[in-house]
């Protein structure tokens, strides 16, 4: 019997989620002598569930190798920090694993987690991917687990090169203004109970959506009310804290503040007309679309100078959100008279360091159905 022991666990998932699979190995921690292996295939699954699978097979593996000490090495940052408690569980599917883990754990006199990087979890690894090809047919000519940061790689036509930095943009949920379509720019208003429902809703949604990496996502809002409580709701589902960029913040509709389209249009009619066909032009006493294109592109810069290859939630406002989309799609000014985005709706776009991006979804709402 080997009382202390080191568990290396692994997991990965073709397609995340897809075809799925855990590797897990238990070593005599003086010897480094191999006492026990565990590999299976979970039909489809993501990488998460697939790295506390391999967790709980590691586990299992040194409880009937009869330790009682336990150092588990893992290259899931996120597995490490949940077990080790510093970091929520949000993500419901993980929740009860973790709970089978914690449950595993408490029989041992001590269990100790580490990260690793993947290239020293390579036997685990290995494990997995057999697996998966287990699974597969046996025919091993299956790909290797995707990597586990569901950074998709660009398409050669297209160019691009390195680890974009992902954007998920999501606009607040509904007020009181958007109600009555009304320009609400600058005033400071809250969510309806409605708009709180969609912020919850959204939330759930990003909290369960796969390709973070190993930690949660950024999350950075504008910081007027409707955008913060909308925000706080993504966070607390994430397992974050909000930041915020004043860049991200809506247009200043100056006069024009609070008045539906048609009431600015009588009180301003030459200049409304001009104002939306023109983006140099501003509302009176605002700003106009050229100008906060240019502020939402610097906000764009230092989000990715800040989190270079990161998965950043933006939560903010129409016209940075079709700004940022703009900015993706190499469009022109039209783009802002030519998008719809409905409140509590999610955009997605990569950027990748080379300057190429890809838009990869505009004004979805189906987490709101």
């Amino acid at each position: 019997m080997t009382e202390h022991v080191v568990v290396e666990a692994d997991g990965g998932s073709r397609g995340n989620p897809g075809p799925a699979g855990y590797g897990a190995v238990v070593k005599d921690a003086g010897s480094g002598d191999v006492l026990a292996e565990r590999k299976k295939g979970l039909g489809v699954a993501t990488n998460n569930v697939a790295e506390y699978s391999g967790l709980i097979a590691g586990l299992e593996a040194a409880r009937d190798v009869g330790a009682s000490t336990v150092d588990v090495r893992m290259d899931s940052k996120l597995v490490v920090e949940q077990m080790s408690g510093r970091w929520k569980i949000k993500n419901a599917a993980l929740q009860p694993l973790a709970d089978q883990a914690r449950e595993l754990a408490g029989a041992f006199a001590r269990v100790r987690y580490e990260w690793i990087p993947r290239a020293l979890n390579s036997h685990a690894d290995r494990l997995a991917n057999e697996a998966m090809d287990a699974q597969a047919g046996g025919s091993g000519k299956e790909p290797s687990a995707a990597p586990k940061q569901d950074r998709v790689s660009p398409t050669g036509w297209t160019g691009a090169t390195g680890t974009p930095t992902r954007l998920l943009l999501l606009r607040h949920g509904q007020t009181e203004m958007s109600v009555d379509r009304r320009y609400s720019g600058r005033g400071d208003i809250g969510l309806t109970e409605h708009g709180r429902w969609q912020a919850s809703s959204a939330a759930k949604r990003l909290a369960g959506m796969e390709g973070f990496g190993d930690e949660p996502p950024v999350v950075v809002a504008s910081p007027l009310t409707r955008t913060m409580q909308t925000a706080q709701a993504v966070a607390d589902a994430v397992g974050t804290r909000v930041s915020t960029l004043p860049g991200l913040v809506e247009t200043d509709f100056g006069e024009w503040e609070g008045l539906t389209f048609a009431e600015a249009s009588r009180r301003d009619p030459d200049v409304h007309a001009s104002w939306m066909s023109d983006t140099s032009v501003p509302p009176p006493g605002g700003e106009s679309f050229d100008q906060v294109h240019k502020r939402v592109r610097a906000a764009a810069d230092e989000l990715f100078e800040t989190h270079p290859g990161r998965t950043v939630i933006v939560v903010s406002h129409v016209t940075p959100i079709k700004s940022l989309l703009r900015v993706a799609l190499e469009a022109g000014p039209s783009l802002l008279f030519r998008l719809h985005l409905d409140p509590a709706s999610l955009s997605i776009a990569d950027f990748y360091p080379d300057g190429n991006a890809s838009v990869r979804l505009v004004n979805d709402i189906s987490h709101l159905r």
